[in-house]
C-alpha cells in the first residue's frame, strides 16, 4: 500500500499506524530487557496444603459447629417448662356487675 508523502520529520513520523506500532513494540521490548528475571520461587501455581486446604478446613469445622449449636437449640431436646393451671373456681358475680362494666367501659 502506498502511503501519501507528508512529511518524514521525526514529529510527523510516528503518526503512522506501522511505524506506531513498531515503536510500541520496541518500547515493550525494552521494557522487559529491564525488568527483573523471575526467580524459580516465584510463579507457578501455589501448593494446596498452603493456599487451598487451610479454608476448607475452616469453612468444614464452621460447618461442624453449625450442626452442633442446631442439634443443641432443637427444641426436642429441651425440657418441657411446667404449666401450673390453676384449679377452676366456680364463683359469684354481684348483682348488676354487667350494667357497671358497661358504664365503665364507654366512658
Amino acid at each position: 500500500m502506498d502511503r501519501p508523502h507528508v512529511s518524514e520529520s521525526a514529529t510527523g513520523k510516528w503518526t503512522h499506524p506501522d511505524e506506531y506500532v513498531a515503536a510500541m513494540a520496541r518500547k515493550r521490548t525494552a521494557r522487559r530487557k529491564r525488568e527483573p528475571k523471575a526467580r524459580p520461587t516465584q510463579g507457578g501455581s501455589p501448593r494446596f496444603s498452603l493456599s487451598t486446604l487451610p479454608y476448607l478446613a475452616l469453612i468444614a469445622s464452621l460447618a461442624v459447629l453449625t450442626v452442633a449449636i442446631a442439634v443443641a437449640a432443637f427444641p426436642g431436646t429441651q425440657p418441657l417448662p411446667r404449666v401450673q393451671v390453676a384449679a377452676h373456681q366456680p364463683g359469684v358475680a354481684e348483682k348488676g356487675w354487667l350494667e357497671n362494666a358497661e358504664r365503665e367501659f364507654h366512658h
